[in-house]
């Protein structure tokens, strides 16, 4: 073990945690820090298994602060291999499992701060249990399987949209062709034509937007 009378002082080469700070384990009072490596080997290891950060209330004390908090005279917190996680982030259960496994046998739970405080102390147990929660932490989806860009309703919708513009631009061209030429009036009934396809076009991507929704509906898509 080896200490500090400010976290400030540790050596960055001396410290090879790498999800936490001498800051977060040092004394909250004092701002003084007691290493142990095994512990924070331990700690460490919790967080790499759990995949999610560790939100440490409390990890060393020292002495003086220890009796202000009114901390146990023997507290594991003295030594530097106690910790007090919070579970705002975590459930219970799965944490208090996953602690003894990497090798954490103290455990004393407090909901009503909603906590856990885990030691290497000898195997013991004490506090008040979690009330049971409504669901436990859900995991990470993964994305919903239809791309945007290969979505039925997109192309569909996009059909809609060409075919929309497309009736449009005639109607501006048709305008714009009776105020020209006699000779280049004789492309209006094709441009007419031309209007309707667009129109049909339109329809037929509305049609299809509106299938493909109700259909990925009922799969249950979207």
């Amino acid at each position: 073990m080896t200490s500090y009378q400010h976290w400030r002082n540790v050596p960055a080469k001396e410290w090879h945690w790498p999800n936490f700070s001498p800051a977060e384990i040092a004394c909250r009072g004092t701002g003084k820090l007691r290493v142990n490596a095994d512990a924070l080997d331990r700690l460490q290891e919790l967080r790499v298994t759990l995949g999610k950060p560790l939100i440490v209330n409390s990890a060393y004390r020292s002495p003086e602060h220890n009796k202000r908090f009114g901390g146990a005279k023997a507290s594991k917190h003295l030594d530097g291999t106690a910790f007090d996680i919070s579970m705002a982030n975590h459930d219970p259960v799965a944490f208090i499992a996953a602690a003894r496994r990497v090798g954490f046998m103290g455990i004393g739970t407090y909901p009503r701060s909603n906590f856990v405080h885990i030691d290497t102390g000898p195997t013991r147990n004490w506090g008040e249990p979690f009330p049971p929660r409504a669901s436990s932490f859900a995991t990470d989806i993964p994305l919903a399987r239809e791309y945007l860009a290969e979505s039925r309703t997109f192309k569909a919708s996009g059909a809609a949209g060409v075919g929309t513009l497309g009736a449009a631009g005639v109607e501006v061209a048709q305008q714009a062709l009776a105020e020209a030429q006699g000779a280049i009036q004789l492309l209006s009934p094709y441009l007419d034509s031309l209007r309707w396809l667009f129109v049909a076009l339109a329809l037929g991507g509305i049609a299809v937007t509106i299938y493909a929704r109700l259909d990925d509906w009922k799969r249950g898509q979207r």
